[in-house]
């Protein structure tokens, strides 16, 4: 218990460092065609959570080398590109560097299988960083996804404990300044992106380890108004899908419905706090039973998602 507040103080202090240096240097988000905010406000604030990767791995004995690596790694171009905006061709491999080191320290062996989970990978890098749009959205079903994941461990005992901890206790300080109607800051690419790797380091782990398809179900709710979202602009717009837009669910229920940013995360996070409470229960059954409850889940998720699209397709 005591690591963790001084773990707390160290990432307090650095938020609020961040804070007034980023102002100083400038380091903002400016509004565009995708953003659901209206107001300059200081971007990077997510730093923190490669930071609390980086105290896990120094207070632990440097566990998991390969993946904190890829970490660092894709947190320093992420950081440039929240400065800079950098091109998709020079984040791109700095990506797929990072899911090919988590790969490796997983343990996943290298066959034409493997193309599968560096697709994954890439997926649910851009899925963290796409769905980074509202206040409160980014912290909010990060700590869900984190909550199942800490159970489901507390019972299989698979990774050490205190990388979900300390990543935890990051996005609680982040919402400090996050989760709020005006958010002091955002999370930035630093932060969304670093938060997609930790997720598919931890999935991934969970879901060799325990040979459960079903441990997909812990980023479901983004999956379906990402991966939906994603069919949609391929096969109905002209648009192309590196260009920024306003197509989420998310996005139209606060343009359309006029729902503020912290309801619609809440209601994010408590799709995925139900999601989350059947994969609990059910990681463990027979690998036929688990693909018959995923197949229903995807397809209930693909229907809600028509559904509400068409209600909510007033303007595009």
């Amino acid at each position: 218990m005591k690591i963790y507040i001084i773990v707390s103080i160290i990432l307090a202090v650095l938020s609020f460092l961040y804070l007034k240096l980023a102002i100083k240097f400038k380091i903002i988000d400016k509004p565009n065609e995708r953003s659901s905010h209206t107001k300059i406000t200081v971007r990077g604030g997510g730093i923190i959570f490669p930071i609390a990767i980086l105290l896990f791995f120094f207070f632990n004995d440097y566990q998991y080398t390969y993946f904190v690596l890829g970490v660092f790694l894709i947190s320093v171009i992420s950081f440039l590109d929240d400065m800079y905006t950098l091109t998709s061709k020079v984040r791109f491999p700095f990506q797929l560097l990072a899911v090919v080191l988590v790969l490796y320290q997983v343990g996943v062996p290298i066959e034409a299988l493997s193309l599968f989970y560096l697709i994954l990978g890439i997926g649910t890098i851009n899925l963290f960083n796409f769905m980074d749009g509202v206040n409160g959205i980014t912290g909010l079903y990060s700590i869900a996804v984190l909550f199942v994941f800490y159970f489901i461990n507390l019972n299989e005992e698979i990774i050490n404990p205190d990388l979900i901890v300390y990543s935890l206790i990051s996005l609680i300080v982040f919402g400090f300044y996050n989760f709020r109607k005006k958010a002091i800051f955002f999370a930035g690419d630093i932060g969304s992106v670093a938060l997609g790797v930790l997720v598919f380091f931890i999935g991934l782990y969970f879901a060799v380890v325990l040979k459960s398809p079903l441990i997909i179900l812990a980023i479901i709710v983004y999956g379906a108004d990402g991966g939906n979202t994603l069919l949609y602009r391929i096969f109905y717009t002209n648009e192309s899908v590196f260009d920024a837009h306003r197509h989420h669910i998310y996005q139209k229920l606060v343009d359309i419905k006029k729902m503020s940013h912290l309801k619609v995360s809440l209601i994010y996070t408590i799709i995925q706090l139900l999601m989350n409470a059947i994969l609990y229960k059910t990681y463990q059954l027979e690998l036929q039973t688990q693909f018959l409850i995923l197949i229903t889940i995807i397809s209930f998720f693909i229907l809600l998602y028509i559904f509400i699209f068409q209600k909510l397709k007033v303007r595009n």
